[in-house]
């Protein structure tokens, strides 16, 4: 599916560079040669013209046949077109058959730098989850169905109500400092967690107390004490609130921060060195618990700007790099020796508005900038209409769709009479009839800025915009203090839908906030936390797609697509897929951008 992707992708471009060819001189011939047959036949004698309505006759009936045919053949295309927009675009690298080679250094492009890499404390997007998966272990992790398995931990265990759930860990697994794995280091991780200011909030309201919230039964078996039902808990495991740091390192770090910078895991790499916004170095560990490491290092460099990170993959600076960037991605699948590891199944690409601070506390204002919104321009210019559009968090093929949801952007003439009548009522948010507005991204990007000035330009007849742009920590830090009224964001898309909880419940909002929009509706978390407690896709279904509905009325997210992630390796990058777990289980190869780097190795 995704070679069609590109075929068509490829055909916009060559369509681009012929546009002044293909409007030259083939209309005027054509016109001309239709004159010339028709003077022929009226030229014609009368035996030869009752031959000729005869010839006529039979040639409207085949041209009518034709017709058909060509009108089938054409709603047939169509369909196709239609099924295509509507798959999915996935691809993992295969398996190596190459024997594994130990050795070589793996040089990986992030697309930002992270503010620290401390799973307990830092705020962690996808570079950061990505340097996360080489230094430590999460208690949980996804196969390549989408369903958790254990992995740092040896098994789970649930109560009948989904509400305890009992954790044993894995006997004989050691940090990089020596200290060994066991329930109380678990404990301290999440007690750490408990505590901090921001991470707290993906952790505090789902518990009744931090004393309450963990009971340890043994050195290796520990019991998570929830709030509220959830039967598929583990799966919120596989991420930041999984992975284990050094309950030593932790200590360390809570009394200086700098060591924020220098994490302390089980992970098959060990902290070698960092330089913030140049390189951070992870080395081989040579005692890893889950099998053999074949790189002897990675290497972390964070190049904001996407078509710099691919071309430095290009000209042989870089190995591999992650982007959402699609003419990026164009431009590595022109390169035979690029291999992608593709995905657009996960997260969304979206504007997102603070339902709390002008203009947005006001519906009026929300549903103004929706209607206002050019998608399509942004799906043509941005993404070459290679990525599908989203109305919501969920992708088509997704048991939880609701086929029912149209966002109604690209409708200014449903905008016009909205600000019209917010002006009058707020006359001091707006100027010369237009509502006053910020936008921010996060930077500095080529593409962020080509995204900014689309978008700037589809609003201005409605809205007066002032643009920000923002390193990712900080654009992230100020989502959290609600200081923005309109973002561009990326989120959603947890392999379990489950794990999006924290970006929607009003137990997310305070003076901090996970709930990044910062709008609250009790009956929007019922329908959450009872898809929590159900059991089967059944039982879940209807209830996504309610929660999918009450999304869209509330005009807090402006969908643009779903976010197509690519993982591009050079020539010589083997094996990126190829982990499994110590019983055998395969892993999903990325999440979000996110992969793991234990199988890998590089032949020359």
């Amino acid at each position: 599916m995704q070679k069609s992707k590109f075929m068509k992708l490829m055909v916009v471009l060559m369509t681009l560079a012929m546009f002044a060819t293909a409007c030259g001189g083939g209309g005027d011939d054509s016109s001309s040669s239709s004159s010339d047959s028709s003077s022929a036949s009226e030229s014609s004698d009368s035996s030869s013209e009752s031959s000729s309505s005869s010839e006529a006759a039979e040639e409207e009936e085949e041209s009518s046949s034709s017709s058909s045919e060509a009108a089938e053949e054409t709603e047939e295309v169509e369909e196709e077109e239609a099924e295509e927009e509507e798959a999915p675009i996935v691809e993992v690298q295969e398996e190596s058959v190459l024997e594994p080679v130990f050795g070589g250094t793996l040089r990986w492009g992030l697309e930002a730098e992270v503010d620290g890499i401390n799973p307990t404390a830092s705020a962690l997007s996808s570079p950061g989850l990505t340097m996360m998966n080489a230094v430590f272990d999460t208690l949980a992790v996804f196969d390549t169905d989408g369903n958790w398995t254990p992995h740092l931990a040896e098994s789970f265990t649930a109560s009948e109500d989904c509400k305890n759930w009992t954790v044993k860990l894995r006997a004989g697994v050691n940090f990089h400092d020596g200290t060994p794995l066991t329930s109380e280091a678990v404990s301290v991780n999440f007690l750490t967690q408990f505590s901090d200011p921001l991470v707290g909030l993906a952790v505090r309201p789902y518990y009744t107390s931090a004393e309450e919230a963990l009971t340890i039964v043994d050195d290796l078996t520990l019991t998570f004490n929830l709030l509220d039902p959830n039967c598929n808990f583990p799966s919120a495991l596989t991420g930041q609130l999984g992975a284990v740091g050094s309950p030593t390192w932790l200590a360390a770090a809570l009394e200086d921060p700098t060591l924020d910078q220098q994490p302390v895991g089980t992970g098959p790499f060990q902290f070698s060195s960092r330089s913030e916004d140049s390189v951070t170095t992870f080395v081989r560990n040579e005692s890893y618990w889950g099998g053999d490491v074949y790189l002897d290092a990675i290497e972390f460099y964070p190049v904001t700007d996407s078509a710099v990170r691919t071309q430095l993959l290009l000209e042989g600076e870089l190995d591999a790099l992650a982007t959402t960037d699609v003419e990026s991605i164009a431009a590595l699948a022109e390169d035979g020796s690029i291999t992608q590891v593709l995905d657009d199944t996960g997260d969304e690409s979206f504007l997102m508005l603070n339902s709390q601070k002008a203009p947005f506390d006001d519906l009026r204002a929300r549903q103004a900038i929706t209607h206002a919104t050019p998608r399509d321009n942004y799906n043509t210019l941005i993404n070459l209409d290679v990525t599908r559009k989203a109305d919501q968090m969920f992708t088509p093929e997704s048991p939880y769709f609701n086929p029912d949801i149209v966002q109604l952007s690209d409708r200014p003439d449903l905008a016009g009479p909205l600000v019209d009548a917010y002006c009058q009522d707020n006359a001091g948010s707006c100027t010369n009839g237009k509502i006053d507005i910020e936008y921010q991204y996060s930077g500095p990007s080529i593409v962020g800025e080509r995204v900014a000035d689309l978008l700037v330009e589809g609003w201005s007849d409605f809205f007066n915009v002032t643009v920000e742009v923002l390193p990712q920590d900080s654009h992230i830090q100020q989502a959290a203090l609600g200081l923005y009224n309109s973002i561009g964001w990326r989120q959603f898309g947890a392999v379990n839908p489950g794990d999006d909880r924290v970006w929607l419940l009003c137990r997310a909002i305070g003076g901090i906030s996970l709930n990044w929009p910062r709008y609250c509706d009790e009956s929007r978390d019922a329908i959450i936390l009872e898809a929590d407690a159900a059991k089967t896709v059944a039982e879940k279904a209807p209830l996504y797609q309610e929660l999918s509905e009450q999304i869209n009325e509330a005009y807090t997210y402006v969908f643009y697509n779903h976010t197509l992630w690519t993982l591009a390796l050079r020539d010589g990058v083997e094996n990126l897929c190829g982990v499994k777990t110590v019983e055998g289980v395969d892993l999903r190869c990325q999440v979000n951008g996110r992969t793991f780097f234990q199988s890998t190795f590089i032949v020359e």
